[in-house]
């Protein structure tokens, strides 16, 4: 903006910026009168749980990028600190659907978190759109998922328990055509000939043996460690 409107930096208030950039800080340019009179520097602390949650992506195979609105200086020592795959440093709202779509055209699911009125296109053009639960309004309408406790371990637990719930689904298809695979013919009389008979009782009895077997395996997934945190 500053370059917008022809307005200058001394060196000194430049160097500054610099340098807070290279420890992970925005600058704001206070300016009176077409003259830039201080910088401040601020910063977001990084939560541990941010460190926690991309290492747990990781291990899950998973790839992990950082769009930012702040400057690259800032975004890159971020990135760096939590060891992020991806970096898109000074993004504007459109830009990030942008990113988005690039990484759809390139054949990966995009899941998008995100808690501000910028991020809302983007969580609308993702796979699956994740808003913060302590976010804005626009955000938590336009995504999918909500975290109700803004704790970014909650999206490895949502990703976990999402693969936890597939695999039980595929289980309890196998079992269920398997089941029937050598079941249907029994009662149809393929082994009538060596006297194997599947009476109609007995047949009712195996079918609903059958539902209870895939109950039991789908109440196994409260077992998982998703559910016991």
């Amino acid at each position: 903006m500053l370059e917008s409107v022809g307005v200058d930096v001394p060196e000194a208030l430049s160097a500054f910026a610099a340098e807070a950039g290279q420890k992970a800080q925005s600058a704001i340019y206070l300016v009176v009168e077409r003259q830039v009179v201080a910088v401040l520097s601020v910063a977001d602390v990084i939560r541990p749980e941010s460190k926690e949650a991309v290492r747990s992506l990781h291990q899950m195979g998973l790839e992990v990028a950082l769009l930012a609105g702040d400057s690259r200086a800032v975004a890159e020592a971020v990135a760096a600190e939590l060891n992020v795959d991806h970096v898109f440093a000074e993004v504007l709202s459109e830009h990030k659907v942008q990113v988005v779509m690039e990484f759809q055209r390139r054949q990966k699911h995009v899941a998008m978190v995100g808690d501000g009125v910028n991020d809302a296109p983007a969580l609308v053009q993702a796979d699956v759109g994740i808003a913060v639960g302590a976010g804005t309004d626009v955000a938590i309408e336009s995504a999918d998922i909500i975290l109700v406790k803004s704790n970014p371990l909650d999206v490895v637990k949502m990703i976990a328990l999402s693969r936890a719930s597939y695999r039980k689904m595929v289980q309890n298809l196998w079992w269920a055509a398997g089941y029937n695979v050598i079941a249907l013919p029994l009662a149809a009389g393929v082994l009538a000939p060596w006297g194997v008979h599947l009476t109609p009782a007995l047949g009712a009895g195996f079918m609903s043996l059958s539902t209870i077997i895939v109950a039991i395996n789908a109440q196994l997934l409260r077992n998982n460690r998703v559910f016991k945190h």
